[in-house]
């Protein structure tokens, strides 16, 4: 397997990585301060199993296809866009609600979890982070690729539980101190608008 001098390095630059505010920071940050910190955990979780699947998709070499064929990039992504529009349009036009509660919904909770993984799998762009920077500390000479790619999968997410849940924490509490007993709408504006921002960022061409 990787040695300890290989993973040190590659936890460096994954926690420059992760302390660099991204699409997935901003998702989380949203989704707490709509939903409350157990919805912004749950995003985190289905990231973080979307990662997983990106490792596993660019040691298998699905992810070299998606970028040597531009048809399958753009399938995704337009994919991608289309669902994050589609969750716009549901946030939006969901009614206001109260101050988030502690006591989540089990159906709920799965339901946050689902879309963080989807919108994580659906982003051809994380496919090819994944299939840039992880061969760069990995060797055929020190044992399976699939192996070494979910070990560093594994790091990433290590270091980006830490990191976001300092986020999410840090959201919630800030969420509390402005949350009112009348039903509020700047909450599903915020992740609507999020989602659709994303959308965008996605679609956007100068972002390939």
């Amino acid at each position: 397997m990787l040695d300890l001098a290989t993973l040190s390095l590659f936890s460096l630059a994954a926690l420059l990585l992760t302390i660099t505010p991204g699409p997935d920071m901003l998702l989380m940050t949203a989704r707490t301060l709509s939903q409350g910190r157990y919805s912004g955990f749950a995003t985190l979780a289905g990231i973080q199993t979307g990662t997983y699947l990106h490792a596993l998709a660019a040691a298998l070499g699905l992810s070299q296809l998606m970028r040597m064929v531009p048809l399958a990039y753009d399938g995704v992504r337009i994919a991608g866009a289309l669902y994050l529009l589609w969750l716009a349009i549901q946030t939006l036009r969901s009614p206001a609600t109260a101050a988030a509660t502690d006591q989540p919904s089990p159906l709920r909770m799965g339901q946050v979890y689902r879309q963080g993984l989807l919108c994580n799998v659906l982003n051809p762009k994380m496919a090819l982070f994944v299939l840039a920077l992880f061969p760069q500390f990995t060797h055929p000479a020190a044992g399976s690729m699939v192996l070494q790619f979910l070990l560093l999968a594994t790091v990433l997410n290590l270091i980006g539980l830490v990191v976001n849940g300092v986020v999410i924490l840090l959201a919630h509490q800030v969420m509390r101190r402005m949350r009112g007993q009348a039903p509020r709408r700047w909450p599903r504006y915020l992740l609507g608008g999020v989602f659709g921002g994303l959308a965008l960022r996605m679609l956007w061409p100068a972002g390939r």
